[in-house]
């Protein structure tokens, strides 16, 4: 368990129980930002993500993140890694329009492809590594397949609303020529 001395830094977004965060709110720096230990309290890893504090213990419920470390007080400490891995999230997200259920499975996909990368290390047997090469193939061609699914869709969109910029254009000019022949 990470000491006390961390449920003293990171602001006031407390993510325990209200009493709790009553208690321990002399102890508590409030213009903490910087981490101590590596480690975040959830108050700056929400304004460092643009996720909000609600957002991130939604994504710890449904298992799109792991749990953090705790304080001894409860508070919720995040890595820097868990950081990379929000951030990673809210632009799948929001940038690409994955939804949270194409994000797990990208997320169980990268997981399990550096299972597969350490067995690969630990293996001497030219058939075994192989093998595992060949299991890191098939998770990446699964990410691919998501992801071109993706960009199909995106470039259909894409492709109707240049029809539909086409289609306004040519109405423009059209009403444009009716009002220079009336004139």
């Amino acid at each position: 368990m990470i000491s006390e001395k961390h449920a003293r830094r990171g602001g006031t977004g407390d993510d325990r129980p209200e009493d709790a965060a009553t208690a321990d709110s002399a102890a508590s720096d409030a213009g903490a930002d910087a981490a101590a230990d590596g480690y975040w309290r959830i108050e700056p890893v929400a304004a460092r993500t643009g996720l909000s504090k609600r957002t991130l213990r939604y994504y710890e419920e449904i298992g799109l993140l792991a749990p953090p470390t705790r304080t001894e007080g409860g508070y919720r400490l995040y890595s820097e890694a868990d950081i990379q891995h929000l951030q990673r999230i809210k632009r799948l997200r929001d940038l690409l329009g994955f939804s949270l259920k194409e994000i797990r499975e990208i997320a169980q996909a990268e997981e399990q492809r550096e299972q597969v990368k350490a067995a690969f290390a630990a293996e001497t047997d030219p058939h075994t590594r192989i093998a595992w090469i060949e299991r890191a193939e098939d998770l990446t061609r699964s990410q691919l397949a998501l992801v071109e699914e993706k960009l199909a869709g995106l470039q259909e969109m894409r492709t109707n609303l240049q029809a539909q910029l086409r289609r306004q254009a040519e109405r423009k000019a059209l009403l444009l020529q009716e009002e220079s022949e009336r004139r």
